[in-house]
């Protein structure tokens, strides 16, 4: 990984409605395009948490600049 990527990160986002005699909820799958790898989510919450653990590290890393566009 360059120093170009660990700025930035893409994602396919896949959302669906499943639907259970409990109810029904909302469940996620990101596909990362370079790599083909999927993840998936059983609930929206754990897909947030998932994307604030990726953007940790960088958030704190004190070298990084303030400006990530790519």
């Amino acid at each position: 990984m360059d120093h170009h990527d660990e700025k930035y990160l893409s994602y396919m986002l896949r959302l669906w409605q499943a639907v259970s005699e409990a109810g029904s909820s909302w469940r996620a799958s990101l596909e990362d395009p370079r790599t083909g790898q999927r993840t998936g989510f059983a609930d929206l919450g754990d897909l947030f948490g998932y994307l604030s653990e990726q953007t940790r590290e960088r958030r704190e890393d004190p070298d990084r600049s303030r400006d990530d566009t790519p």
